[in-house]
């Protein structure tokens, strides 16, 4: 069939959107047609080649955070049928490898096929150009597209009064920060919590901390937009910087400095890192969410805190979740009112204002834009 596709032809070019040619699904896969796709600042480090060797190079589809309805099942997928609501998790889980089965499908061994966004099970493509060039894409998945082929290990089935729009949400950047702070961070009753960067991420690693009970969430980012939104989100304090942050934790945190330190930046960076380091307190946690680029070999850490102040460096991906299980949990906490899903989409985009979304994502005018999709 055809289809039309953002496509990434070279790095730092716009975003092509065209028809392509889908192949059916084969054995273990899924059809969907799109409803909505969020626009995530980690298709941009695609976009840029920050992260070369971690997702497929041009050619490649864009897009890791989608919702839509299943069209066609492959051979083997007994669970789901055409008409079924889904949301795809960025992170596939497979269920059966070392990671998923010791519950941390996070983890997942699938994840090896991200580099070059073949299909899963074989490692061929079912997306091409109209000449016939084969299309990877971002995360197994692709979702800036109107239609997708995917594992059926990325899907996870959802009622079908729930609202697509915002379910598009949950496939990375709620669950993400949500978990950062939650699973990672281990953010308790009580605790003194920083995040350091508060777009689509930041804003959720707020909510998850708010949600877990800590008395002082202090929301560090340089833009105001963002500042004033996170108060929305739960944050209790605002820092311009991590200086002006460091500055007022004597009288924001008894002097004790904070208890978990989550990096949610668009772009981590060592020396940043290094910076935000000092915002823990004893035993503190520093979670890093954010993706640092693949040519950063080194970071700036002051190592001895680590030893003197018991300090934790700790990596989450996907927020340390599992796809089945938070998924359609945080869903619920959205339909109960307990979870703002409303507030983080900014601006609805078409897929042909693809590229007009990323520059406002670029210009900090955006917590989250997401295609719609007809």
């Amino acid at each position: 069939m055809r289809t039309r596709a953002a496509v990434l032809r070279e790095y730092n070019q716009p975003w092509s959107v065209e028809e392509i040619e889908l192949d059916p699904p084969k054995r273990g896969e899924v059809l969907v047609k799109m409803a909505a796709s969020g626009l995530c600042h980690s298709d941009e480090h695609a976009y840029d080649g920050h992260i070369a060797g971690l997702v497929p190079p041009p050619m490649m589809i864009g897009g890791h955070e989608g919702s839509g309805v299943v069209q066609e099942v492959g051979e083997g997928v007994d669970w789901l049928e055409p008409g079924d609501h889904v949301i795809f998790g960025f992170i596939p889980a497979c269920g059966r490898c070392p990671s998923c089965a010791d519950g941390h499908s996070n983890l997942c061994d699938l994840l090896a096929t991200f580099t070059v966004g073949t299909q899963a099970l074989d490692g061929t493509y079912r997306h091409h150009t109209l000449d016939g060039d084969d299309l990877g894409l971002m995360c197994l998945l692709g979702t800036f597209s109107e239609h997708t082929v995917v594992n059926e290990a990325s899907v996870i089935k959802i009622d079908k009064d729930w609202p697509l729009d915002k379910a598009c949400l949950l496939g990375c950047g709620v669950v993400t920060g949500w978990g950062s702070a939650v699973y990672t961070g281990e953010v308790g009753p009580g605790d003194y919590v920083a995040v350091v960067g508060c777009g689509g991420i930041g804003s959720n690693a707020i909510q998850g901390a708010k949600m877990a009970g800590a008395r002082v969430i202090a929301a560090i980012d340089p833009v105001e937009f963002k500042r004033e939104k996170a108060m929305e989100f739960g944050a209790t304090h605002t820092f311009a910087s991590i200086e002006e942050a460091q500055a007022a934790i004597p009288e924001v945190t008894w002097e004790r400095g904070y208890d978990q330190v989550i990096m949610t930046m668009g772009t981590g960076d060592g020396e940043t890192l290094g910076q935000a380091f000092h915002l823990g307190g004893k035993r503190a946690k520093i979670v890093v969410t954010n993706l640092h680029g693949t040519a950063e070999t080194s970071i700036e850490v002051p190592a001895i805190f680590m030893t003197m102040m018991e300090k934790q460096l700790r990596g989450s991906l996907f927020g340390s979740a599992n796809i089945r299980k938070d998924i359609p949990q945080l869903f619920e906490l959205y339909l109960q009112g307990q979870l703002n899903l409303d507030d983080l989409v900014t601006k609805t985009y078409t897929l042909d204002q693809i590229n007009e979304g990323y520059e406002a994502m670029r210009a900090g005018e955006n917590i989250r834009g997401v295609i719609l999709y007809d």
